[in-house]
């Protein structure tokens, strides 16, 4: 089975390495994105000799028509990012498909990863489905769901999603080949499902009035390779590098964001209900990167704010 790639990054890599010992398939173009700064896709089909191929506008009908001489009998897209018009979905055989780190009908749209966590989830979803003129709204080929603990992060569900998701499109795949698989229709699971936009600059600014679970997941949520949430401590902002739930109940008149304890592993802040404890944190330079992590030691009775104060 001929597969037209359209790919970039380190998902895209997990699944072209366990496609390329498929006997019975054959990469026969690769599609990246094309603002990519991913070399590995580029050397690989030098190396195989498979047509690397650039382009700003997929739907275009110059794209379509120059990747029909490859005649792909399936086209995959794994971690692409171009929105996809009806022709170059129809443009192979057996259609268009695309592996999704979210439990379609839900959590459709960017980002799923942090938004499970956010969110408060048990449970994070990989889907295979078809492409179609919607956002992640097409039929579902396979789907599978693993269980989230309070050890989870956004590090270790992307390391998940990254190794289970080739997984599951190269199984996927297999199945379209042998034409042996059933088509799930999303509106069958829910109606209307769900969608969870892009994060945005100032998401990251945490909000302390929140619960201390909802911090919790906040900061766990965009932990590396995010950008961390942010606070502000005398007008200085910090990144929180990681935290864990506390059981600290003698919080008195404190309010939330208030430093009420110190440890010597970290720190306990008061939240909006209940408090967390706060262990590795890092000064945010003029560029809005981090510096050195280390274990914070503030005050009793300093405050954690969302903002700098007003001069």
């Amino acid at each position: 089975m001929k597969i037209g790639y359209f790919a970039d990054g380190p998902w895209s890599h997990e699944a072209l390495k366990k496609l390329e010992k498929l006997d019975s398939v054959e990469i026969v173009f690769i599609t990246p994105r094309f603002d990519t700064k991913d070399k590995f896709l580029k050397d690989w089909a030098t190396s195989n000799n498979v047509p690397y191929i650039k382009e700003k506008n997929v739907n275009s009908r110059y794209f379509i028509n120059k990747i029909k001489k490859y005649k792909p009998d399936l086209n995959v897209s794994m971690s692409f990012n171009q929105i996809l018009k009806k022709n170059i979905i129809h443009s192979a055989k057996k259609g268009f498909i695309n592996c999704h780190a979210g439990a379609l009908p839900f959590y459709r749209g960017r980002n799923p990863l942090n938004w499970v966590l956010i969110n408060g989830e048990k449970s994070f979803g990989i889907t295979v489905h078809f492409i179609d003129e919607g956002i992640d709204t097409g039929d579902i080929i396979e789907q599978i769901k693993f269980k989230i603990t309070d050890e989870d992060n956004y590090s270790t569900l992307l390391n998940k999603a990254i190794y289970e998701c080739a997984n599951l499109l190269v199984e996927s795949i297999k199945k379209i080949e042998s034409n042996n698989f059933s088509k799930i229709s999303q509106k069958t699971i829910d109606k209307k499902g769900s969608y969870f936009s892009m994060r945005k600059k100032g998401d990251e600014i945490i909000d302390w009035e929140k619960s201390s679970l909802e911090c919790f997941n906040f900061i766990r949520a965009i932990s590396d390779p995010g950008p961390y949430a942010r606070t502000y401590c005398n007008d200085i902002e910090y990144a929180i590098v990681s935290a864990k739930k506390s059981n600290f109940k003698k919080e008195n008149n404190s309010i939330p964001g208030e430093i009420v304890r110190n440890k010597k592993n970290g720190i306990i802040v008061k939240t909006g209900k209940g408090s967390i404890e706060i262990n590795n944190i890092a000064k945010v330079n003029k560029k809005g990167d981090i510096d050195k992590i280390f274990c914070p030691n503030f005050e009793i009775g300093s405050f954690f704010k969302k903002t700098k104060s007003k001069k």
